[in-house]
């Protein structure tokens, strides 16, 4: 049976045990950091009290809902709320780990930044929030953040790549002129200037560096487009009197995402990077925010406290080594020059 160009790349790609494996247990821990508040929460999941369901995780129950004196959100930590919800008759379902990113513990016996426990399984950072709550909800925004800035980036490199390909000449001429003095100005003094001007923020980050990040694959778009537009299948187009825009998105662009789709995993490795290194120089997410820079920075800050970047240091590698060999595997799936048998 004839196998498509789809499904050749495919089989050659599970050939490559070890991108193939990469990108299975990429899925899974990425799956695993989706389910983060249901894995690494303060909050029971469920609740039986008195013969009533309650379901905190989705709903804040005041503490005298459960025999408490204040009408304050309840702390369900606090041992008088656990002493209550363990009575007889009463249940209370606990996520595996019973901290968020921001719960403070407050009943550690050891001083902050604590070492691993029983209560705390990877230790308290200097504020006595559990490390690995923040690296769970940390990993999940990372990679959140990488693919959100990948998309924009692709999206627009793309979308520059193709018209500068496509059409070549003057217009071809003046968007190298243009690209090149915006990819001149300094990126890092503009995100200094910016965080400076206005508070940070993800969102901030996102349109900061996705100004920047698309100039690469461009270039890769634009020779991917000089290529084809002069093959055979784009002149017979023409002839039928299909217009531009149909023959940028129906037959040059198909033939040309080679580029793209190995530059995916590289890309989402780089925005990662980027991400850690602005937190770590303070200029990224605000410090409530879980973030593995602001480990990182925190692990620096108190080196005795080696849980703190051991642990963290250790998720970053994993995670950049799992992007790097999912795109070498990329790369030799789409490598049609490769003799497969296929």
């Amino acid at each position: 049976m004839r196998l498509s160009p789809g499904a050749r790349a495919w089989l050659r790609f599970r050939r490559h045990r070890l991108g193939y494996w990469s990108l299975i247990a990429f899925i899974v821990l990425f799956g695993i950091s989706l389910l983060a508040n249901l894995i690494s929460n303060d909050t029971p999941l469920v609740v039986r009290y008195e013969g009533q369901w309650y379901f905190p995780l989705v709903h804040d129950y005041p503490e005298t809902v459960f025999g408490g004196d204040f009408p304050t959100p309840a702390d369900y930590l606090d041992p008088f709320i656990r002493e209550r919800l363990a009575e007889p008759g009463n249940f209370a379902l606990y996520p595996l780990n019973h901290y968020s990113y921001n719960t403070l513990n407050y009943f550690t016996p050891s001083p902050n930044p604590a070492p691993p426990s029983a209560e705390n399984w990877l230790g308290t950072d200097d504020r006595g929030r559990d490390v690995l709550a923040r690296l769970l909800y940390g990993f999940r925004l990372s990679i959140l953040f990488g693919l959100a800035l990948t998309a924009i980036g692709i999206a627009i490199g793309v979308f520059t790549g193709a018209l500068m390909g496509f059409f070549g000449g003057r217009f071809d001429l003046v968007a190298q002129r243009l690209i090149e003095i915006w990819s001149s100005m300094p990126e890092l003094y503009l995100l200094i200037i910016f965080a400076s001007i206005f508070d940070p923020s993800l969102w901030l980050l996102i349109v900061l560096l996705s100004a920047f990040g698309w100039m690469g694959l461009s270039d890769y778009v634009r020779a991917e487009f000089y290529r084809n537009r002069t093959l055979e299948y784009v002149r017979a187009a023409r002839a039928l009197g299909l217009g531009n825009v149909q023959i940028m998105w129906r037959h040059i662009l198909p033939n040309s995402l080679t580029p793209v789709i190995t530059f995916l995993p590289f890309r989402m490795s780089a925005a990662i990077l980027a991400l850690t290194s602005l937190d770590f120089l303070g200029l990224g997410v605000p410090p409530s925010v879980p973030s593995l820079g602001e480990l990182l920075s925190q692990g620096k800050a108190n080196l005795d406290a080696w849980w703190i970047s051991l642990s963290t240091f250790a998720v970053l590698v994993i995670t950049l080594l799992l992007l790097t060999f999912m795109g070498e595997a990329l790369r030799d799936a789409l490598d049609t020059r490769k003799a497969d048998g296929l």
